[in-house]
């Protein structure tokens, strides 16, 4: 069953709200850490915009009652790759604290 309205829940998954904007925290993550080295400003604006994201895809999610299994994973997956690249980024500025 396809429903015309595209904010409320429908067959294609990968096209709801809160995932799209899943995609854009990953997307926003990878040019974070594609300019950690050389403008820690973007660096910083690109991984808080990110958060900023998690944030808002919940809300989403639940407002236009587009939760899926999908987005979960995606969420944590997102989540999981913003903390490793940090830490990647923090090892490569401090590596006398490498333990």
């Amino acid at each position: 069953m396809v429903e015309s309205d595209f904010f409320g829940s429908h067959s294609n998954v990968y096209l709801y709200i809160p995932n799209l904007i899943g995609y854009g925290r990953i997307i926003c993550y990878i040019a974070s850490l594609t300019v950690a080295f050389s403008s820690a400003e973007w660096c910083l604006g690109l991984y808080f915009l990110g958060f900023f994201g998690d944030v808002l895809d919940g809300h989403a999610a639940r407002y236009f009652g587009q939760s899926s299994t999908f987005g979960a994973v995606l969420d944590m997956v997102s989540d999981r790759m913003a903390t490793a690249g940090l830490l990647i980024v923090l090892s490569h500025l401090y590596p006398s604290l490498w333990i």
